[in-house]
């Protein structure tokens, strides 16, 4: 299955497929879940750059979802549903929704906040970390200047550490975002690949500076 864009999360299937079809023809990779156990199946699974959430839905409702979410990823949400009190909005947005939108909605007005979320968080061109350059668009990296070559995998991980630099990501998170759940990879290589990733952009490989061993936890990077 090809990486989701924007996973849909909607128990009515002419809206979840009106919405779809407007998102595919925006350019974006779409997948819909019409319950709340496959959403968080296609989530855990695949992964997605924002959801669109209902609340009310059949299995596991809106909120465990944005809860189980919020637990390891900080994917944008965007709730989208007819309970429209205070009480379910302060839900929401506390729980960690990065919107709250009533339906019925005016299509455009969703579709604008959903580019405009893609705007803010994904149309950095580039990374830069200390001696560290990310040229996001090319997918070439530079340290001190020069051009260092990097596999695919190590690309993704090293902007994903860099990306939530500060944070301690562990190595479940890690190896869930850049191999996925049904990879059969073991989670070594995560190891294996924060090897190779010290060996090209620290000083002292075996005393990281950037790259570093939260002991029982996973890894955090530090500019």
């Amino acid at each position: 299955m090809t990486a989701t864009d924007i996973l849909i999360v909607e128990d009515d299937k002419n809206i979840a497929t009106l919405l779809a079809d407007f998102l595919k023809d925006r350019g974006y990779i779409v997948s819909v879940a019409h319950d709340g156990n496959r959403a968080l199946h296609l989530f855990e699974k695949y992964g997605a750059r924002l959801v669109v959430l209902d609340i009310m839905l059949p299995g596991a409702d809106g909120f465990t979802i944005l809860s189980k979410i919020r637990k390891d990823s900080n994917t944008p949400v965007l709730i989208v549903s007819a309970r429209d009190t205070k009480e379910d909005k302060l839900n929401g947005i506390l729980g960690g929704a990065d919107d709250y939108i009533e339906k019925p909605y005016d299509i455009d007005i969703l579709l604008a906040k959903i580019d405009g979320i893609f705007k803010r968080r994904y149309a950095v061109e580039e990374l830069v970390s200390g001696d560290i350059k990310v040229d996001k668009q090319g997918k070439v990296v530079y340290y001190k200047g020069n051009k260092v070559d990097v596999t695919a995998k190590e690309y993704e991980l090293l902007v994903l550490m860099i990306e939530n630099a500060g944070k301690v990501l562990d190595k479940d998170y890690l190896f869930r975002e850049i191999w996925g759940l049904d990879s059969e990879s073991e989670q070594q290589t995560l190891t294996v690949h924060m090897k190779w990733l010290r060996s090209k952009f620290e000083k002292d490989p075996k005393r990281p500076e950037h790259f570093q061993t939260v002991w029982g936890v996973g890894y955090r990077f530090v500019e």
